[in-house]
């Protein structure tokens, strides 16, 4: 949906509509209403409405010799109805911000673009970020090229043909054991104590600890089951939180053990919020009556929320600063470090598959390598001699 504004003009209400063109340069279009603007506020604010969900932004045809950039924002509408709103955010983000504007500038048609020109964005946007969002880059303008080959516009795809950076490797940081402790201390009795122990414990994702709700907890039979999401994006200047019964993966919908002591500090969190709806009384928000992480006046804590105020109670209280999701790396480090098998911490963390749990925390499973020392040491225990 456009933007748009009512302006009054010799007496009459109009409706000015503002959008980009399929160039991307901003425009405005004046609709009369045709109504006198005394006594007809409302009625113009209805056509307004109307005007910008029916308004459409007419794109250029679809052909070998539009500039690259526009095939770019096309093929973006087209995958739209396709993916997830959070992934249209990132898809949005990246053409639009980053790609469309480079090769706008230089003029580059869809059928005379060449592997080179390709490359040499990759190697100048090396220049400020890192090969990991690079990577990102090539994947939106390789699946757009795929879609131009898939429709006959172009032969072959020319991002098959580039060399795309090497991936760089993550190493989380997290916590050891004292300062988990030392960070539920100073998280108790804030809005953040419930998210952190979510985060550090469970090893819940941001998404996963905003998104549980009372009817996901089971207080008779002791489990807390992962099933639903909150997320927040930015689409087209617009932040956009998103509530959703899905969660990132199949195996990220996942049931686990509701310890004694969350069940009590959950108990406590439920009665407090029923308090604080008594006592607000009518300016309680009832929209989050289900959700466990809600403020005194029944607000949502939202992702923004927790990212910002996460890193300032740590830089408080004299914590080494981490980010919210390094909690979940916390929480793998202290199960590899108390034997947990590999298999069991990927179930425990709703991990998609076994490699994904492995590649990220093998570098932390230093039980393993002790083991691995151990038969070494048995095996060659002969030939070690040697060297005594």
């Amino acid at each position: 949906m456009v933007a748009g504004h009512l302006r009054e003009k010799n007496g009459f209400f109009y409706i000015v509509l503002n959008y980009n063109d399929a160039t991307g340069k901003r425009k405005s279009k004046w609709i009369s209403t045709k109504l006198p603007v005394k006594g007809n506020k409302k009625k113009a604010e209805k056509m307004l409405m109307e005007a910008r969900k029916e308004f459409v932004v007419e794109s250029v045809p679809l052909t070998d010799d539009i500039l690259f950039a526009d095939f770019m924002l096309q093929w973006l509408e087209i995958v739209k109805p396709t993916i997830a709103i959070t992934t249209y955010s990132s898809y949005s983000n990246m053409v639009k911000k980053i790609i469309v504007p480079y090769f706008r500038e230089r003029g580059i048609t869809l059928s005379g673009l060449k592997p080179t020109d390709i490359q040499s964005f990759y190697t100048e946007q090396l220049k400020r970020v890192k090969a990991n969002s690079v990577i990102h880059y090539h994947a939106n303008i390789h699946k757009a090229l795929k879609y131009a080959v898939k429709i006959d516009l172009i032969a072959t795809n020319p991002a098959d043909k580039i060399e795309r950076p090497k991936k760089d490797r993550f190493v989380g940081s997290f916590y050891d054991s004292a300062e988990v402790q030392k960070l539920f201390e100073v998280a108790k009795g804030t809005h953040l104590e419930i998210p952190i122990f979510l985060g550090a414990f469970y090893g819940l994702r941001r998404s996963e600890a905003l998104g549980l709700k009372w009817d996901a907890i089971d207080f008779l039979n002791d489990t807390i089951t992962i099933r639903h999401t909150v997320t927040s994006c930015n689409i087209d200047g617009k932040h956009v939180r998103i509530a959703q019964d899905t969660t990132k993966t199949k195996s990220s919908m996942r049931t686990l053990p509701l310890v004694p002591v969350f069940k009590e500090k959950l108990l406590e969190a439920r009665e407090k919020q029923d308090e604080c709806r008594r006592i607000c009384g009518r300016c309680y928000d009832r929209r989050y009556l289900d959700y466990v992480c809600v403020d005194e006046m029944g607000g949502l804590v939202s992702p923004h929320y927790l990212t910002s105020a996460f890193p300032k109670l740590l830089e408080k209280n004299n914590l080494r600063r981490i980010r919210y999701h390094d909690l979940r790396h916390s929480c793998a480090s202290l199960l590899l470090a108390n034997g947990v098998p590999m298999k069991q911490i990927q179930e425990w963390l709703g991990h998609s598959d076994f490699a994904t749990t492995a590649n990220v925390y093998a570098h932390l499973d230093y039980n393993s390598k002790l083991s691995s020392a151990d038969a070494m040491l048995n095996g060659l225990s002969g030939a070690l001699g040697v060297l005594a």
